[in-house]
């Protein structure tokens, strides 16, 4: 069994290589940063009582498994929705709604054709309609996850269910949705 001084002198021993690593890989050093530290965290909380010959070799599978979480999380999140940031004024208080920044863009002269106007609402309609079919146990995984940003542990917690779970209902929700919108013909 490791103790809290192994662990500690290994998590110290590796952190630099699994960021550098980490930034070869997603090629953002906040990410990265997150990753390592998501990473970190897990190993000291599910392994931290294992032997510490097995440590080195855990933390690397645990590393990759949350980097391939990031780039699962960051694809499903670019195929269904557009960066938030994107639509938020410098002055924002954090309290974002983009229904209604879409409806106010619409309103306002000179930003965009009618007809895409008139798209990206019939596009956003469409999108609340299949979200809204979606079985409730894939729906809430969903919002909680790709809306709320919550990520999988919270979400787990706050429905009660397991973490493999939330990921079971949330790709088979990620599925459903670009199924039904490819079926009527809107492309994200």
């Amino acid at each position: 069994m490791a103790t809290e001084q192994e662990l500690s002198d290994f998590l110290k021993s590796v952190e630099k290589r699994a960021f550098k690593r980490s930034v070869y890989h997603v090629r953002d050093d906040e990410a990265a940063l997150d990753i390592v530290q998501d990473s970190m965290m897990k190993l000291a909380h599910h392994y931290g009582d294992k032997p510490a010959a097995e440590l080195p070799m855990l933390f690397q599978r645990i590393l990759s498994n949350t980097t391939l979480d990031w780039f699962r999380r960051r694809k499903t999140r670019n195929a269904l929705f557009s960066n938030m940031s994107d639509f938020e004024s410098a002055g924002d208080d954090g309290d974002f709604d983009l229904l209604e920044t879409l409806e106010s863009s619409t309103n306002s002269e000179g930003t965009e054709s009618a007809q895409d106007a008139t798209e990206r609402a019939q596009i956003l309609r469409e999108i609340e309609l299949e979200i809204k079919e979606l079985p409730g146990r894939q729906r809430e995984a969903f919002l909680m996850r790709y809306w709320e940003e919550m990520d999988v542990a919270e979400t787990a917690a706050a429905m009660g269910c397991s973490e493999g779970s939330v990921k079971t209902h949330c790709s088979r929700a990620v599925h459903a949705l670009s199924k039904a919108l490819a079926a009527r013909g809107i492309k994200l």
